[in-house]
């Protein structure tokens, strides 16, 4: 798989807007983050540009001038390559010290507890199928 560009905190947030919605052009981007972050639609549309040379998103122009923009990363992977990412870093890649914490830190619901014994119970019993 190709991989992915480096993407910065405001490029993801352009990535963001994108991923809940595309194709979109740039003035619908403005748009959509126009309530949420402080920034001029010169800034926008810089950050646009550079997840185009990047690519991380793709511009196709339509009528005249007016082009509209795909991510080309979804956000499923980006979210798995970058956890992989902060596991290293963070963790030197061992998922079990991470767990551990967030589970003793954090509150969880009992509908949440039994999604986390869920999942660890499906994942267990893929590990026992490759076994055999």
């Amino acid at each position: 798989m190709k991989k992915i560009p480096k993407i910065s905190e405001a490029e993801l947030e352009i990535m963001k807007a994108l991923w809940s919605k595309a194709p979109q052009t740039a003035n619908e981007i403005i748009k959509d983050l126009e309530g949420k972050m402080d920034w001029s639609p010169k800034t926008i549309r810089t950050l646009i540009n550079r997840l185009v040379q990047k690519e991380a998103i793709s511009a196709h122009q339509e009528i005249g001038k007016m082009y509209t923009y795909n991510p080309l990363v979804s956000q499923d992977h980006y979210l798995q390559v970058e956890t992989k990412s902060f596991l290293k870093r963070f963790y030197g890649a061992a998922l079990k010290p991470l767990l551990v914490n967030f589970l003793k830190e954090e509150k969880l619901s009992q509908e949440e507890i039994n999604e986390l014994k869920r999942i660890l119970d499906d994942k267990s019993e893929a590990e026992r199928r490759k076994e055999r």
